[in-house]
Order: C-alpha cells, then sequence, then structure tokens
C-alpha cells in the first residue's frame, strides 16, 4: 500500500493529465473563485495500481488546484463600493493554486476516460491561500502535508 509519510516520488504526470480539459457544468456567482483540484494518481511511480481508500485519501485531500472561473465579485471590496482589492486579484483563471484543505463546496464530474473522475471546489476568493510559481513546482508538492 502506498505510504503516505514517505519520502514521495514527484508526480510525473503532465499539466493535461493532472488537470484534464473539462466542462464543469455551472459559472460561480458572486466572490467565488471555481478550481479544479489536481487528479489523483491512480498508479505508483512504478505502475502499481492504488486501491481505492489510498485514492480516496488523496483525492480529498488534494490541495494543489488550477484556477477555472473567477465570479464576477472576486476580488472587490464587497463592503463598499466594488472596487479593485488594493493589492489585486490574488489569481487568474489558469493559475496554479493552493487552497485550503477544508472547506468550499466540492463535487465530482466524471471525466468520461479511463482515468479518475475530477473534483472542483467553488471557494470563496480568500481561500486561495498561494499561488504556485510553476507546473514544475506543482509537480514537487505531495496532495497535502502530515
Amino acid at each position: 500500500m502506498f505510504d503516505v509519510n514517505s519520502k514521495d516520488e514527484p508526480d510525473l504526470r503532465t499539466e493535461s493529465e493532472c488537470f484534464p480539459d473539462i466542462d464543469p457544468g455551472l459559472e460561480v456567482a458572486g466572490d467565488r473563485v471555481l478550481v479544479q483540484l489536481r487528479r489523483e494518481k491512480t498508479t505508483s511511480k512504478g505502475g502499481i495500481i492504488l486501491v481505492d481508500e489510498t485514492r480516496q485519501t488523496l483525492k480529498f485531500n488534494e490541495t494543489v488546484a488550477k484556477v477555472v472561473q473567477l465570479g464576477p465579485l472576486a476580488y472587490k471590496n464587497l463592503d463598499a463600493d466594488l472596487t479593485d482589492w488594493p493589492e489585486g486579484p490574488w489569481c487568474k483563471v489558469g493559475d496554479l493554486v493552493r487552497t485550503i484543505k477544508y472547506g468550499g463546496d466540492r463535487f465530482v464530474v466524471d471525466a468520461g476516460d479511463e482515468g479518475a473522475a475530477v473534483v472542483f471546489i467553488t471557494l470563496q476568493a480568500r481561500e486561495i491561500i498561494s499561488r504556485i510559481k510553476s507546473f514544475e513546482a506543482a509537480q514537487k508538492m505531495k496532495s497535502f502535508v502530515d
């Protein structure tokens, strides 16, 4: 079985394998941000098929995501005149980000291929906690930190 406490190898999948181009079937409203979580691995680096329990742990503990949509009020001053936040938006569509582990509205979309289902989360704009500098940096990140 996969040991989450071990020194995991980098995720060697391509960006399109981690974040397949899938229509989530909705548009976010208000100050929300829609992100697509990195698709969980189905096999280890050595080709061993991961058991369902391990895959479920990876899927729902994932915090690396790709921004899919920004709501019309994301990164606006909601208490005042709807001007932009002084520091500007924390992210834009296409950015790789880290999200909070718990929270948001998670839903699953079947990709219609041989791979795992794709998980999306609708979050409040402030729940994007950091922007990842590159896909290569994201490849080195575990799905969650112990």
